[in-house]
């Protein structure tokens, strides 16, 4: 191991290739023999000038994780640049490179401002290489176009046919929850899933008035639904109680069902425990509008009780996984 005094060891550490070093620009870590290379071909943030300002892009010096970017935004720009410079050395062979700023200028004003014949032509093979690289760009951004205009009419298509796959969705969910619903044969469990915040909302003076899906009493059958609604402590009929009632909705098996509906329904709150449940038995009123052959998809009169249970009878025995099961 190689011994240096103080001052060797910092002229050392400040020349050594084997050195730790930061790049200037990414911050990163290397050592310097390989901090040359890193800036040229490696470094995200070293500074680096658009290939095509030769040919008059100015668009400043930017970072090289943006060179690409740049040159995906300015592919019209820099194949009009280059092609202008193309013409302008067919007519009249200028070996120069133009400046980015008097492209225009010296291109209006090029008969009168040049000697032809005190300039050189340009190398033929280097002309020709860079014809062939327009003719590369110039096939690219076709290329660009067409997918462009193909992706623009696919996401049309698209878009016109996502509302359509939405009704169709919704379509399907309609007949599978149809399809359930038949499949009850006139016993039908509601679970009323997060029952403890519906009771804050209540305690808050906030309206709550839940609907069951619907189902029916067989197949064929009526098709029913129903409803639980808490009172609320303002209320001048049974206040703070839970209310429970039954709803005819049109179904599929109308036509074939006599009307009014006529029946017995026992509507029961469960204990999940196996304790006492609460159950309530009723009989259908064919003289009550809430039995008629609904007309829209769930008749507005239901039937049942205002005053079902109250509420400080609803102590948790009665809920698992604060959810509150009603059976009709």
């Amino acid at each position: 191991m190689e011994m240096y005094i103080c001052e060797e060891k910092q002229f050392h550490d400040e020349l050594c290739p084997s050195a730790s070093v930061v790049c200037g620009f990414c911050s990163a870590e290397l050592i310097r023999d390989h901090l040359a290379s890193h800036c040229d071909t490696d470094c995200p943030e070293v500074l680096v000038t658009c290939p095509f300002s030769s040919f008059g892009c100015e668009e400043e010096k930017m970072s090289h994780s943006s060179l690409a970017q740049h040159m995906q935004e300015f592919t019209h720009y820099h194949l009009n640049s280059m092609a202008a410079f193309l013409r302008h050395q067919s007519l009249y062979g200028d070996p120069s490179i133009v400046d980015s700023k008097d492209v225009a200028a010296r291109s209006s004003a090029a008969t009168s401002e040049m000697d032809t014949s005190s300039r050189g032509t340009m190398n033929l093979l280097e002309l020709r290489h860079m014809r062939e690289t327009v003719q590369q760009l110039e096939g690219r951004l076709v290329r660009q176009d067409h997918r462009l205009r193909k992706l623009s009419i696919q996401s049309h298509g698209q878009a016109v046919q996502l509302p359509d796959l939405h009704r169709q969705t919704a379509a399907l969910e309609d007949a599978v929850q149809e399809l359930k619903a038949q499949q009850c044969d006139g016993v039908f469990t509601w679970h009323v899933e997060g029952f403890p915040e519906h009771l804050k909302s209540h305690r808050a003076s906030q309206p709550v008035v839940l609907y069951s899906p619907g189902f029916y009493t067989g197949r064929p059958g009526y098709k029913l639904c129903l409803r639980l609604q808490l009172q609320p402590p303002t209320a001048t009929r049974s206040p703070d109680f839970l209310s429970l009632f039954v709803h005819a909705m049109h179904g599929a098996f109308d036509n074939q069902m006599a009307w009014p509906l006529q029946g017995t329904f026992k509507l029961t709150i469960l204990n999940p425990n196996e304790g006492q449940h609460i159950m309530e038995v009723m009989e259908t009123n064919p003289g009550l509008l809430a039995f008629q052959c609904p007309t829209s998809d769930r008749s507005l009169k239901g039937f049942g009780y205002v005053a079902f249970v109250h509420l400080s009878k609803l102590c948790k025995r009665y809920m698992a996984d604060n959810v509150l099961r009603v059976c009709c």
